[in-house]
């Protein structure tokens, strides 16, 4: 089973290189940008990955590169989270032996003190608790089950949450084995206890109802 690994991008070129050493191993790469003006794309071309250009939005950009793909597998990256070693036997291990549908990875971050640390546990453990994922921990779909989906319907924020409570009516998620590394830098420059509060408290009123168009401009006031 072939992964194409799928990474929404928009003015990451400070990160970019390392996203892309880290998916090694994938069927391919394809970067689907929002109009970037950093030079992203450029340096996407350079690095070998497919590019796709899409309107600005995480949610329309990774139906956007899911649209281009040509893996068995969809796994949607985030620009700023790194992926371990060997992911790509990893992710087709896992959907095979345990006849998966889809599935997410443990999460790490790169940086920051025990309460960051402990963040990041927590964040796993609640997706083990729940059955869901964020899309911090690269979320990764057989294709025909994303297709016969719909994709992604919510454009702006909370995509993730979304497409996993669909995704958990067909099954629970496998797990490879080691954890994705993504970047604290959002809960160390905006403080932990902040973003986090933050942040769960936005997912708990987009799960109460509350639109995503109403709590991504709540979001873009806050931070």
């Amino acid at each position: 089973m072939t992964v194409s690994v799928i990474v929404p991008t928009l003015n990451e070129v400070a990160v970019l290189q390392g996203t892309v050493v880290s998916a090694l191993g994938a069927y391919e790469v394809v970067v689907a940008d929002g109009g970037s003006d950093d030079g992203t794309p450029e340096l996407a071309l350079r690095s070998g990955c497919r590019l796709v250009a899409a309107p600005r939005g995480r949610g329309l950009q990774q139906n956007a590169g899911a649209h281009v793909a040509r893996g068995d597998i969809l796994l949607f990256l985030h620009a700023d989270t790194r992926l371990p070693v060997g992911f790509a036997e990893a992710v087709a291990r896992s959907i095979r032996v345990h006849d998966g549908i889809w599935g997410r990875f443990d999460l790490r971050f790169d940086a920051g003190g025990p309460f960051v640390r402990l963040i990041a546990h927590l964040i796993s453990w609640r997706s083990w608790a729940t059955g869901g994922a964020t899309g911090d921990q690269a979320i990764f779909v057989r294709r025909e089950v994303f297709e016969s989906l719909g994709g992604f319907r919510e454009p702006l924020l909370f995509e993730d949450v979304e497409l996993c409570c669909r995704l958990k009516r067909l099954g629970r998620p496998v797990i490879p084995p080691e954890p994705v590394i993504t970047s604290s830098r959002r809960w160390r420059e905006d403080g932990a206890i902040r973003t986090t509060i933050m942040m769960w408290g936005l997912k708990l009123a987009y799960l109460a109802g509350v639109s995503s168009d109403r709590l991504a401009r709540v979001y873009r006031d806050v931070r």
